[in-house]
């Protein structure tokens, strides 16, 4: 990589972690403020089942959910980002990933085993599913994709994103394990101050707590190469639609194209590494070639 691109990478990623580092002490903050308000926390609950009528619904702690219909689309415009938009933003805005040393494959079913663990809160794991979820689809088909946003009260918030809960996921190349280990709904019984929505395996806690620093979003790409944190901030997702968000990832001057799809490319170049090149025809494109180098860089 050149002294130029790796000053960027370098900047890109200290400026996540700074990000990060504000948001996880608002975050003790909130633990806190729940923590000592108990009571208060009831009393207003109630007021709030009063308040609203019998029959209607509140709305989602991070706003509205969109139609199978409306994910369904965008399950098809991710999957459709042109080839020339990738190659034209290479590695984009996003920062690159951490290679392990030494560590046997993560297989499952016979296959190379991708694991993301995240929580539908959380605004970093709203954008990286974006990234996650284009660079997967270069590899095989979702279904049952849902339509969401981050939490309303977190940083950066109402971010537009998309829930790996109860989605299926087919490849030839590869295996696909989601974990959204937490939900929007708030709770004082863990130290992520949400809800549990699935349970982690013993075998994927390991992982975590060897790998994610304690944080979420957390991406192990085959036991080969980690994420540990989010390769881009969601600054410029805000206020957009899902579709929007799928409509700017095509055009590679966006910033959008440049965060998603330079993640993705970056994500991709990784995925291929585990796969033996193969599709050889993402595998050998330009943007993924030129993103590999952030990868080169971490080894």
């Amino acid at each position: 990589m050149s002294e130029v691109g790796e000053a960027r990478t370098r900047g890109a990623r200290q400026k996540v972690a700074a990000q990060r580092a504000a948001a996880d002490r608002a975050k003790k903050r909130k633990r806190l403020l729940f923590g000592s308000a108990g009571i208060a926390l009831v009393v207003v609950l109630a007021l709030v089942l009063v308040l609203v009528r019998p029959g209607q619904s509140s709305a989602p702690a991070g706003g509205s959910t969109g139609t199978a219909a409306q994910a369904a689309a965008v399950t098809g415009e991710i999957a459709g980002v042109p080839a020339a938009t990738f190659n034209s933003v290479g590695a984009g805005t996003a920062t690159g990933l951490t290679a392990t040393s030494g560590q046997p494959l993560l297989t499952s079913g016979g296959k190379p085993e991708i694991l993301y663990m995240g929580g539908e809160f959380c605004p970093y794991c709203a954008a990286e599913r974006w990234a996650l979820a284009t660079a997967l689809s270069r590899f095989g088909t979702f279904s049952d994709l849902s339509l969401i946003h981050s939490s309303s009260s977190d940083v950066y918030p109402n971010t537009p994103t998309l829930s790996f809960y109860q989605s299926s996921y087919t490849s030839n190349y590869l295996s696909f394990v989601p974990v959204e280990w937490f939900g929007e709904a708030t709770t004082t019984s863990n130290a992520f101050g949400h809800v549990v929505l699935q349970n982690p395996t013993s075998q994927e806690t390991a992982l975590f707590d060897k790998y994610a620093n304690g944080s979420i979003p957390f991406v192990d790409i085959g036991n080969q190469y980690t994420l540990p944190q989010a390769q881009y901030l969601p600054s410029a997702l805000a206020g957009m639609t899902w579709s929007q968000v799928t409509a700017a990832m095509q055009n590679p001057a966006s910033p959008v194209a440049q965060d998603v799809d330079g993640a993705a490319n970056v994500i991709t170049a990784a995925i291929c590494k585990i796969t033996n090149g193969q599709p050889g025809a993402v595998c050998s494109s330009t943007g993924v070639t030129t993103a590999a180098a952030s990868l080169q860089s971490q080894g």
